[in-house]
């Protein structure tokens, strides 16, 4: 599987991709990572991946197969990556609590990759695997509220992702944790600024599905969220309904 968070381009995004990044992730304790993800992060389109104080957005997702290897086709450039394996939870997004991970680094900094116009770049195997513990780091900057629907009830499971337009199209540059039973949530980012929330049951981008709980930050027209550097921006309430739209429901097979 591919995930690729799509925007609007007159090539298709397939005809493009014309370079490839290759690998494998095993570990001497788990052996092949099977049902892994790999991310991989543009350099030119955000900053470096930071687990601890905000999740980015990848800008592509590719499984880890049963023999441990992984293959992205990509644009040329410069990538970050990182590597996830559920342990607690289903489902690509950010590590829980228990998931084993790994991000690529040298010298105490992230590691970019290099992939080329029609090459094929291998990095070799990852033998190294850590289990992901949340350790908030100091001065984290994030918006935190509750998502709930129109009754005002409280909603779990879903996810909050933040915009640098008021448009809101495109690929969003930070994503929350899943809310829990009390439909709290916490955004992490990586700076101050002016952020457009979006809410969403699922990770992916496109159109959301007949059935899917949907929101933000709204009135008639998205508000700007306003963060300052190193606090945390409370009581960003968020509601969310479900979508009505043609297509198939959640849960049916397209």
């Amino acid at each position: 599987m591919m995930l690729l968070l799509t925007m609007a381009v007159t090539v298709s995004a397939e005809e493009v991709k014309n370079g490839t990044l290759t690998g494998k992730w095993i570990t001497k304790q788990s052996g092949p990572m099977a049902q892994g993800f790999v991310y991989l992060f543009n350099t030119a389109s955000g900053p470096p991946p930071s687990p601890n104080r905000y999740w980015r957005i990848p800008d592509e997702i590719v499984d880890v197969d049963k023999d441990g290897r992984f293959s992205a086709g990509l644009l040329p450039g410069k990538y970050y990556l990182g590597m996830v394996k559920r342990v607690t939870g289903k489902g690509i997004g950010p590590p829980a609590d228990g998931d084993f991970y790994f991000f690529s680094s040298e010298n105490g900094r992230p590691k970019v990759h290099t992939v080329s116009r029609k090459k094929i770049t291998d990095i070799g195997t990852v033998s190294e695997a850590e289990v992901f513990k949340l350790e908030q780091a100091p001065g984290v900057t994030a918006i935190e509220g509750i998502v709930t629907d129109v009754d005002g009830k409280p909603v779990p499971g879903m996810l909050v992702f933040a915009f640098l337009t008021p448009a809101m199209v495109g690929r969003p540059m930070f994503v929350s944790d899943r809310t829990g039973a009390d439909g709290k949530y916490l955004l992490r980012v990586k700076d101050g600024g002016s952020y457009y929330l979006k809410v969403r049951e699922e990770y992916g981008g496109g159109q959301p599905i007949a059935g899917e709980m949907v929101g933000g930050y709204l009135d008639k027209t998205p508000i700007a969220v306003k963060v300052k550097r190193a606090t945390i921006t409370k009581s960003v309430d968020l509601k969310a309904t479900r979508f009505v739209g043609r297509g198939p429901k959640r849960n049916e097979k397209k």
